[in-house]
């Protein structure tokens, strides 16, 4: 029995849009806020992580990719990747890169540091992608953000890739920083209920 589709269902189209379009044009990745403000949104009002489960566009590129397409070997993750302490310290790794990104932001927008026009994989490796801005389109600040946040992005879909290959499809998704904050967000309306 086939489940009936709906428009979310191709949301993992948004996904690949989203990298194709800040390969080309880095400030294309101001969208990818999106990723991050509505999961937040919808557990704050709507106390439960529907996001997750209907709209994430990663969540179901993985899917995709690992299941249908079959590039994934489909065993079980390691328990430990799932375990509390290993989310929320990946959480708490995943936000301090986070907030030293807005710092560097924070920098150039006052002048103590100049525009960085590559993208840093794994926290690690600078990539040069200065084809992706044209110097002086906006504020330093904004394209500055614009790298950072790309660089983050792109390197928790790369995490989330290894591990489908991995493990299970969307193995990402029980480590995922947005998917911790939602859940953190729903106990804790849970709790005010009670």
């Amino acid at each position: 029995m086939n489940k009936q589709k709906h428009w979310y269902d191709y949301l993992w189209l948004w996904s690949i849009a989203f990298f194709v379009l800040g390969f080309f044009n880095i400030l294309f990745a101001w969208l990818g806020m999106l990723d991050f403000g509505l999961p937040l949104l919808f557990a704050l009002f709507g106390g439960n992580k529907f996001f997750c489960n209907n709209l994430c566009g990663r969540g179901q590129l993985f899917s995709l990719l690992g299941g249908r397409f079959g590039l994934s070997r489909g065993k079980p993750a390691p328990r430990w990747l799932s375990s509390k302490w290993f989310r929320y310290g990946f959480l708490v790794f995943f936000l301090a890169m986070f907030g030293n990104m807005l710092f560097q932001t924070y920098l150039v927008g006052a002048g103590a540091s100049s525009l960085r026009e590559s993208i840093k994989l794994f926290w690690t490796f600078r990539l040069p992608w200065d084809w992706a801005y044209t110097a002086g389109t906006v504020p330093a600040w904004v394209a500055q953000f614009s790298f950072g946040f790309y660089s983050l992005m792109l390197t928790s879909l790369l995490i989330g890739l290894i591990a489908m290959v991995l493990f299970r499809p969307r193995t990402w998704c029980s480590f995922c920083p947005m998917g911790s904050m939602t859940q953190g967000i729903c106990k804790l309306k849970r709790l005010g209920k009670d």
